[in-house]
């Protein structure tokens, strides 16, 4: 008998998931027009001009966000820059070449050599051997907090002690009390991984959550936590509800964006994420129509070598979910229906961040 009602779940699940699964590909950019990191309209004509060893489209770009302190801006269109020179760096060359001392370029530069010295294998030793680069972009931007973003990156990889790290991140936050770069480097050094604890890490991302601005990312850095926990496969005393708060704050940060804004996209790719592992399978759906066409590496690149394949295998196993959990007809008129998705917090063990 048991074996029967097994079976019988088995073909309503397979039957409801062939009739629901087309229907909830609704509002989803199919798989070929789905994008992986695609800068902004003002990133993109920087970097095509790179491309051809034009670095001036880049330096009026930078000059800009500096001017006026558009510092999240300045810290993505920094990252994004640096990661382009790396294969490609003879724009780059060019512009210190013409302008030694200029604090966008300094601090590109140094944004590079950070990233070279993380994947080096001798990291911490290297690490050590560019902190004059820092130093230097700091001091030609002193109201910038994006060079102590890559101060407090730095001092975890050359294994600073809690109070030089403490010092740096006055430093940042002196700057930009809100800055969502400055806070992730914070979080990564109190993680598991680094120096800290989920628990410690859960405590400051939720401080400082509490403590944002309406709208601002860092509303989201409990659910990078949580990201942190999850993909340590590690028993934690962080309570499960803690993890679907986290999750419900970042819907709630996510709705205030527009669908398809690629300004959210990282944040609401990392919920995806938690939301699946936490198998809230109607919520992740929700967030990938959200997402629109702008898949982002981060949290994907922690899994795998192919985010983008993650990213589509992740939400089509999204889909096969909600669909197999949706019943075959409809309530009749006057009959009352399911009160709503019903979520089933079984924990699961499938979660990033700059550079390690």
């Amino acid at each position: 008998m048991v074996r029967t009602m097994s079976l019988i779940r088995a073909l309503i699940s397979t039957a409801r998931m062939i009739r629901h699964t087309p229907r909830l590909a609704e509002g989803l950019p199919p798989d070929d027009a789905v994008l992986l990191d695609a800068p902004d309209a003002r990133l993109g004509p920087a970097l095509v001009a790179a491309a051809v060893g034009d670095h001036g489209p880049a330096a009026a770009l930078l000059t800009t966000t500096r001017d006026a302190a558009e510092w999240e801006n300045r810290d993505r269109y920094v990252t994004r820059l640096a990661a382009f020179a790396y294969n490609r760096g003879h724009w780059l060359a060019d512009w210190l070449a013409t302008d030694p001392r200029n604090p966008d370029a300094l601090l590109v530069k140094a944004e590079l050599a950070v990233r070279r010295a993380w994947e080096s294998p001798a990291g911490a030793e290297r690490l050590r051997e560019v902190g004059p680069l820092i130093d230097a972009a700091a001091a030609a931007g002193p109201r910038d907090p994006v060079p102590w973003r890559l101060a407090l990156d730095h001092a975890r990889g050359t294994h600073a002690t809690h109070t030089e790290f403490e010092s740096l991140w006055e430093q940042a936050v002196r700057r930009s009390s809100h800055h969502y770069g400055c806070h992730v480097a914070a979080l990564q050094y109190l993680s598991a991984v680094w120096y800290g604890s989920h628990r410690e890490c859960f405590d400051f991302a939720e401080r400082a959550a509490e403590d944002a601005l309406p709208g601002s990312l860092v509303q989201a850095l409990p659910a990078r936590a949580a990201f942190a926990l999850l993909v340590s496969g590690e028993p934690s005393s962080v309570q499960a509800d803690r993890i679907d708060a986290a999750a419900d704050l970042a819907i709630a940060l996510s709705g205030r964006y527009a669908a398809g804004d690629p300004w959210p996209a990282e944040v609401r790719n990392l919920l995806v994420y938690v939301l699946l592992a936490r198998r809230r399978w109607s919520e992740a759906m929700e967030q990938f129509r959200l997402i629109g066409p702008y898949a982002t590496s981060f949290p994907w690149n922690c899994l795998t070598d192919d985010p983008l394949g993650q990213f589509l295998e992740a939400r089509d196993g999204a889909r096969i979910e909600v669909a197999s959990a949706t019943p075959l007809r409809r309530p009749s008129p006057g009959r009352p229906g399911p009160v709503g998705p019903i979520r089933r917090r079984a924990g699961q063990s499938p979660s990033g961040g700059h550079y390690a």
